[in-house]
């Protein structure tokens, strides 16, 4: 019990934290620490200069981790993220040169900018924790998550990312822009320096590690299971949908629900924390037929109609 409540006060001030870096987002940094909890991997969709990877840096100036940043390009090549063998004319030997993915949390910055075939290199990554290099596999250290961001597709230079790759992320959301009270005080934060530069670590990734056990040991009961289980069916009978929920999204709603429920101090899941986090595990899983994206719905208006006909549970 007493481990319980120690975990929680640090949680709490990783929020604060993460707080004093980006302004007014409050709900967006609860995202992203359930993600942490629950070992999964975060796509943050918004426009340049709102705090995307500010907010990742902090994160892992907070948790004393490992941080490493790629820039995509359109001439990042898979072997940029993930490493390469390097001759030795000395002795003859190639010696393993590993590649900025060998970290705890990696910043794939504006992952859209490159193309399919690179962005391709973090799908082993971000399923099963390790990268296979010429034909070896390697795990990667603990804990590991993407923090990955992307410019709208309509922004010049983009490239769709694949659906493959956008069910590896845990959670999609956007930070927007701050209200104008918020951007004022944002102002003044940065008068004498950086907000980051203040950060100072208050979870050694250790404990991060012993929190995402805790967290994944978290009760759900069977009724809440089943409930998560008809919004994936439902999805795929909706003939406004080409593409339902994989089982892929059915288990990382359930480490989600564990975690949120774990966050928000409680021992067991309640349908609260299903129907919170619906808008950010589950729209960038489902594809739109031309039709229903012509008439102007969202996925998340398709969701949010699904689950108001499926019965919550008591």
């Amino acid at each position: 019990m007493e481990t319980t409540q120690t975990n929680n006060s640090l949680l709490e001030s990783l929020k604060d934290n993460l707080q004093g870096v980006i302004y007014g987002k409050s709900e967006c940094i609860d995202v992203l620490i359930v993600s942490l909890l629950a070992g999964g991997s975060v796509l943050i969709e918004d426009v340049p200069g709102v705090g995307k990877t500010t907010l990742a840096k902090a994160l892992a100036k907070s948790i004393e981790a490992k941080f490493r940043r790629v820039q995509f390009t359109p001439d990042l090549l898979p072997a940029d993220i993930l490493g390469s063998s390097i001759y030795n004319p000395v002795n003859g030997d190639f010696r393993f040169d590993p590649g900025p993915i060998f970290c705890n949390i990696l910043l794939a910055d504006e992952i859209n900018r490159a193309s399919p075939r690179t962005q391709s290199a973090l799908l082993e990554a971000m399923n099963e924790n390790q990268a296979t290099i010429e034909g070896k596999s390697y795990p990667l250290p603990k804990p590991f998550m993407v923090v990955a961001t992307e410019n709208p597709i309509e922004f010049h230079g983009t490239y769709p990312l694949p659906e493959a790759q956008m069910d590896r992320f845990l959670v999609r959301l956007s930070l927007g822009y701050p209200a104008a009270e918020v951007e004022v005080d944002i102002l003044k934060s940065h008068k004498l320096n950086e907000p980051l530069e203040r950060i100072e670590p208050v979870l050694q990734l250790e404990q991060v590690q012993h929190i995402q056990q805790d967290a994944a040991g978290i009760h759900v009961d069977d009724s809440i299971l089943e409930y998560i289980v008809e919004i994936v069916h439902a999805t795929r009978r909706d003939n406004r949908l080409k593409l339902g929920l994989s089982t892929r999204g059915t288990l990382m709603m359930s480490r989600a629900a564990r975690a949120r429920a774990y966050f928000q101090k409680r021992d067991f899941v309640i349908p609260d924390d299903v129907l919170w986090l619906i808008p950010y595990v589950l729209p960038h899983r489902i594809l739109l037929t031309s039709k229903a994206r012509h008439s102007g719905i969202t996925a998340k208006q398709i969701l949010e109609d699904i689950v108001a006909h499926i019965k919550v549970p008591v």
